[in-house]
């Protein structure tokens, strides 16, 4: 079972006594009913409480937590009141779009405050009247420092992708946002996918009486989305097999994840090379190029898009039914996380993990971990729907 804080399941929008302004917001966005972690989790975020919820990636966690904050917003208040911190200027962006159209309405003023930005342009911003600031820890702590980003009217805190905010990457960033000091009234969120134990122990420092909305491991391999493998003799092999697949498998868009920039940057020019047309996005790219990369891909420009863990995380791309392990992760929260691109918000997707024999334990722990069985890859790839 779920391990949930008693909350209340509301099965329409309608239901949660939300403002009418935002509403309209919602249902012009495009959503009808109210996903299962919306359901549970929208309306205690708007009575002000701490929370700490998990739900499968691609089942509307954004929407979630912008719900939820959206509703405490005083828009007469044009200082930051909602403040979200996300690993990536990628996802940044995403939830700064989404923010911008449920809002729509309400009239809120929003800012995605990331490296890829010039900075005076957020100041400018912020003094020009924000409600709602999303962005990655090291800008938000150096607008902060500066004495531009001030604390006293945020509402609502939010970690988006918690697990990966308070790993050792970010944590020193976010703990010397949260160490620059907020109300006492400001209410906590943690959001994720996956919630390993460090995050608990964590979460148990950050959040006061928190509501739960937590999911046992075995639950969070994602439902919609086939997986299946290909065990290989030699490391050597992959690429051959790799474009055997492709050929075959009629794609909308994939994804084709590597574990390192050099990796990526391997594939990206040997498939280049072969005929195919692709891109390759890692974090150590120019700010500029990796935007215009990852629009090109968004917008269906190009078909596949070859990525480290950077994207693993938080990215919608509608149109994603195959998301291929070229290797498999080092960490195992990031294979929920990649095949979590393909099948969003309940569509179907497919997943293809090539096995080299070094990563036989690794497989073995994924199974094990999330209580999955990856199924050999048939001969006849027609069978395959995308």
């Amino acid at each position: 079972m779920d391990t949930v804080t008693e909350v209340k399941r509301y099965e329409s929008f309608d239901e949660m006594g939300l403002p009418d302004t935002l509403l309209r917001g919602i249902y012009s966005y495009g959503y009808e009913r109210p996903s299962k972690i919306q359901s549970l989790a929208i309306v205690p975020i708007s009575q002000g409480n701490d929370i700490l919820a998990q739900a499968n990636s691609g089942t509307g966690k954004t929407a979630s937590f912008l719900c939820g904050s959206l509703c405490r917003l005083d828009v007469k208040i044009t200082k930051p009141q909602i403040m979200i911190l996300v690993p990536t200027q990628e996802l940044a962006k995403q939830i700064y779009e989404v923010a911008k159209q449920l809002g729509s309405f309400m009239g809120v003023q929003c800012l995605c405050a990331t490296g890829g930005n010039a900075i005076r342009e957020d100041i400018s911003s912020i003094e020009n009247g924000v409600h709602l600031v999303v962005g990655t820890p090291g800008r938000m702590y150096d607008l902060m420092n500066r004495g531009k980003l001030t604390t006293e009217n945020i509402r609502c805190l939010i970690l988006d992708e918690a697990d990966q905010m308070l790993e050792d990457r970010f944590y020193k960033q976010v703990m010397c946002i949260l160490e620059l000091g907020f109300p006492n009234t400001t209410k906590v969120s943690l959001f994720s996918a996956t919630m390993p134990k460090e995050v608990l122990e964590v979460s148990a420092k950050l959040l006061q009486n928190p509501v739960k909305i937590l999911i046992p491991p075995e639950q969070v391999s994602l439902e919609g989305i086939k997986q299946f493998k290909v065990e290989l003799d030699r490391e050597e092999h992959k690429y051959e097999v790799l474009c055997d697949i492709y050929k075959q498998l009629n794609i909308n868009q994939a994804l084709i994840y590597c574990n390192t920039r050099k990796r990526a940057e391997w594939l990206a020019e040997k498939l280049s090379a072969d005929g195919y047309p692709l891109l390759c996005i890692h974090g150590e790219m120019e700010n500029t190029e990796r935007r215009k990369r990852m629009e090109d891909f968004r917008h269906g420009k190009v078909r596949v898009l070859i990525a480290t863990d950077l994207l693993a995380r938080g990215i919608d791309v509608q149109h994603v039914s195959l998301v291929m392990n070229f290797e498999l992760p080092m960490n195992r929260e990031n294979y929920i996380h990649r095949i979590g691109r393909s099948g969003r918000f309940g569509r179907k997707g497919v997943s293809i993990n090539l096995l080299a024999p070094n990563e036989a334990k690794m497989k073995e722990e994924l199974e094990n971990h999330y209580t999955i069985k990856m199924e050999e890859l048939p001969f006849d790839l027609a069978t395959i729907v995308l």
